[in-house]
């Protein structure tokens, strides 16, 4: 069901906008309900089943049949009042930029106000307007009526198939263009990345060195007591060196120490790398990385087939990401 929030409508500084809200839409409804009764009863079938069935409905209405456009234009007045009335309200607030922008916006009001066959029926573009506007203003709550949900759910599947064919044509013609040796991949690498290498290796040791001081650094005892637990039992379940326990007298003592070096070894060596990785001596680590990354362009030219394979690999991930786009969502949601 629709709700009202009356706090919400209590508080607001515009009430009497919502006043005039909820008597438009109370005759916009009672006008479409009229056109719509008007349409069937022009029908002679009509007529002349209520003249045979209901005889007094029949000589009451065809007067009022007969003078219909009278009648429409008195709700054309008022609904031309009230946009007069809002326009007015828009310039004087200067809700935008110009004040003749008004009726531009709301074509709509205009246009369903032309008493001339299917024009009355963009009427109906009102009422949405009016309840959205509601809506919007938290004053109603159309979400959980079941109309707004039966147009919700086939307004995100109509969304859903029309990206969906629009994401698979964009990249059926990536495809393409790259099986065709598109230059489109080359003068990124050439143009665009290998240009900033440096400001890429800067920028990834940056953020390398920020990553392992607030990761490393403040967790380094916990990392080394884990790093020898580890070594420790590894160097346990080895068969050669559990033999050395049997050596006599002194197996046991070598046995002990080579598994406390090994273990302050290994926790060192990471220890220290994990250090160069937090201070500014990354950076040419970084920078030989990022270098084979994004090779000169003499070089990327020279090793063609590597080239034909990253095409390669390039179509195929496509060809992943199309397989994926082609699910339908909405089917599984339906009720």
């Amino acid at each position: 069901m629709l709700k009202i929030n009356r706090e919400n409508l209590k508080s607001s500084h515009q009430l009497i906008w919502f006043i005039i809200d909820f008597l438009m839409l109370g005759l916009l409804i009672i006008n479409l309900a009229f056109i719509i009764w008007d349409s069937i009863y022009n029908f002679v079938a009509v007529q002349s089943l209520l003249k045979e069935h209901a005889p007094a409905l029949q000589s009451l209405y065809h007067p009022i049949h007969e003078r219909f456009i009278f009648y429409d234009l008195i709700f054309v007045s008022i609904f031309l009042g009230e946009f007069f009335l809002r326009w007015g309200y828009a310039v004087k607030a200067k809700v935008y930029d110009r004040w003749y922008f008004y009726p531009f916006i709301h074509w709509y009001d205009l246009v369903g106000c032309i008493p001339v066959g299917s024009l009355r029926f963009l009427r109906i573009l009102r009422v949405i307007s009016i309840i959205y506007r509601l809506h919007q203003y938290k004053i109603i709550d159309i979400t959980n009526t079941r109309i707004y949900r039966f147009i919700s759910f086939y307004y995100e599947a109509f969304m859903e198939e029309l990206s969906d064919r629009i994401v698979l044509k964009v990249l059926s013609g990536v495809q393409q263009e790259v099986k065709r040796g598109s230059p489109l991949f080359e003068k990124i690498q050439e143009d665009i990345l290998y240009p900033r290498r440096d400001m890429l290796s800067d920028w990834i040791s940056q953020r390398v060195a920020e990553a392992a001081q607030q990761g490393y650094v403040p967790n380094r005892g916990a990392l080394r007591s884990y790093l020898e637990d580890r070594v420790d039992h590894a160097l346990k379940q080895n068969l050669e060196l559990s033999r050395l326990k049997y050596l006599p007298v002194v197996g046991p003592t070598i046995q002990e120490t080579l598994e406390e070096a090994v273990g302050d070894i290994v926790a060192n060596v990471i220890h220290q790398i994990l250090e160069d990785l937090a201070s500014a001596s990354n950076h040419a680590f970084i920078e030989d990385i990022v270098h084979v990354f994004l090779p000169s362009p003499d070089d990327a030219r020279a090793n063609q087939a590597q080239n034909e394979a990253l095409i390669n690999l390039i179509i195929e991930i496509i060809e992943a990401i199309k397989g994926q786009v082609k699910v339908k969502h909405w089917r599984a949601e339906l009720p």
